[in-house]
């Protein structure tokens, strides 16, 4: 394969990478516990957080620390697995070039 070739194929790859990551980065992700739903946008900003009602007759402010924490947690690591997903084909190809 001649250097010209590789270039463009590594010209390809650059381009493949950057449409990936702009895909991911316009995409929501939900996280949920018992009683919390968090939503995120693919650059991980928290577009927002809905409580249930019911929450509030019968827990307390620990309780429902917790359960946001978790939902956060939920969100963020589906985000992760995708983009892993996504871009860990390309990471593995330049692991031994970096």
């Amino acid at each position: 394969m001649n250097m010209q070739n590789l270039m463009m194929q590594a010209k390809k790859m650059q381009n493949d990478i950057v449409k990936i990551q702009d895909e991911l980065e316009k995409k929501t992700y939900e996280g949920k516990s018992q009683m919390v739903t968090i939503l995120i946008n693919g650059k991980g900003k928290i577009l927002s957080v809905n409580i249930d009602d019911s929450i509030f007759t019968s827990e307390d402010k620990e309780v429902l620390e917790d359960m946001i924490l978790i939902a956060i947690n939920d969100a963020l690591e589906k985000m992760n697995t995708d983009k892993e997903e996504k871009l860990g084909k390309y990471s593995k190809m330049f692991n031994g070039l970096m």
